[in-house]
């Protein structure tokens, strides 16, 4: 998400300039390190739920506000830092959220009960929406111009990675260690990225800085607002269902865990092939996109619980679920720059922020579902919402809005 940009360096850019150095090279991948981490910390819950639920002796819908109170602080992170943050060194603020990331998993790691370990998951989110209003901005000024879309490329490759194999890797440690390993191995990578980002990342002096008047602005407009509405019901859709997948899998289909393993797997990498293949499309025909997956996702979310019965039914289910949302989050980062092409910071801290309030309400909804009546009936709820999200989508009509070139795949965060 594209949160400052700097004239100057867009006006050289596609100008032939010297090449970048390893140096720069290096300082890209120390950013891309803290984007796995941070995606990988964000869903490792995911995949622990049954574990985590047992140990610190909770229900799964109570243990799901794991991904709860991230998605909250983080809604309300995004735009707050960039306010709050004026032109402070980008360095510094880099520094300073990857260090809470790595106290967030070491206190989820040694948390004795579940209190402590929301407290651990809330300093997650307190850097999570900052962490990616500022990532893939910065990637273009720790390179040469002419080298900006592959360093940004390069940073989304680490997103992509840990959506493939963070879940599925937090489970097999958790399968022949325990829930609290998973958190540990995933800190000790925070330090990794941290002295990397200490060690290579230079001065980043901010010459812009978010206004809250551009964000008002940004609201009043009926076409931005529908824009957010549909992203909100999309990804509530996903999330209210998708934090409850692992148990789902588990009690109501009856996989064993080495299988969930793989199937988790399934979904990431069929999702990462799909992102590729929507690129190609999604320029030429965005709504078209959008629509086939929203579809998608629709009917493998009401189809997963009546078909429960049937394990190769499940499967097929997933892996058309993992192509949709391996789609839609490129789909709506398009959509977003074309729907506020004056506003592109403004409405970055926006899209990061409606997300994360997705993922806060659907977890916390779910659980609430699940703890009451049980898994099926929250998985119906999430091709209900994906419905709605259908209808925000018919209701653009044949709307036009600005084209927006894309250069690189995108990400939810």
């Amino acid at each position: 998400m594209l949160v400052e940009s700097s004239p100057a360096a867009d006006t050289r850019a596609s100008e032939q300039g010297d090449s970048s150095s390893l140096r720069q090279w290096l300082s890209v991948g120390a950013v891309a390190i803290g984007a796995f981490a941070f995606v990988t910390t964000e869903f490792l819950p995911v995949g622990l739920l049954p574990h985590v639920a047992k140990e610190l002796d909770v229900l799964p819908g109570t243990a799901g506000l794991m991904v709860t109170t991230p998605g909250v602080i983080a809604a309300l992170s995004a735009p707050g830092l960039m306010l709050g943050a004026g032109r402070m060194d980008r360095r510094h603020v880099f520094l300073l959220l990857t260090a809470l990331l790595l106290a967030s998993n070491l206190l989820s790691a040694f948390a004795p009960n579940f209190a402590v370990m929301l407290v651990g998951r809330a300093l997650l989110g307190a850097a999570l929406g900052g962490f990616w209003t500022l990532a893939t901005a910065a990637a273009g000024r720790l390179v040469q111009p002419k080298d900006a879309a592959r360093a940004t490329a390069m940073i989304l490759t680490g997103v992509t990675c840990a959506t493939v194999i963070g879940v599925p890797l937090g489970t097999f440690i958790a399968g022949f260690s325990s829930w609290r390993f998973s958190f540990m191995a995933t800190g000790v990578l925070v330090a990794v990225a941290l002295v990397a980002q200490l060690l290579l990342v230079p001065s980043l002096p901010s010459s812009a800085a978010l206004r809250l008047a551009d964000l008002t602005e940004l609201l009043r407009r009926p076409h931005a607002r529908r824009s957010m509405l549909m992203v909100g019901l999309v990804f509530g859709a996903h999330f209210c269902s998708y934090t409850y997948i692992t148990p789902f899998l588990l009690h109501n289909a009856s996989f064993g865990m080495s299988t969930i393993t793989w199937l988790l797997l399934g979904f990431g990498v069929i999702g990462f092939f799909s992102n590729f293949a929507v690129s190609s499309t999604v320029n030429r025909n965005l709504k078209a996109s959008v629509a086939v997956m929203v579809s998608l996702m629709m009917f493998a979310l009401l189809s997963m619980p009546l078909l429960r019965h049937s394990q190769l039914a499940v499967t097929v289910d997933v892996l058309a679920w993992g192509i949709s949302f391996g789609a839609l989050p490129l789909c709506f980062s398009v959509w977003i720059q074309r729907a506020t092409p004056d506003l592109p910071e403004a409405g970055s801290a926006l899209f990061v922020s409606i997300i994360q309030v997705a993922i806060a309400v659907g977890s916390l909804v779910g659980g609430t579902i699940v703890d009451s009546i049980g898994i099926p009936p929250d998985f119906l709820l999430g091709s209900a919402l994906a419905l709605l999200g259908l209808a925000a989508l018919a209701s653009f009509g044949r709307s036009p809005v600005a084209k927006v070139d894309c250069d690189c795949l995108a990400t939810p965060e």
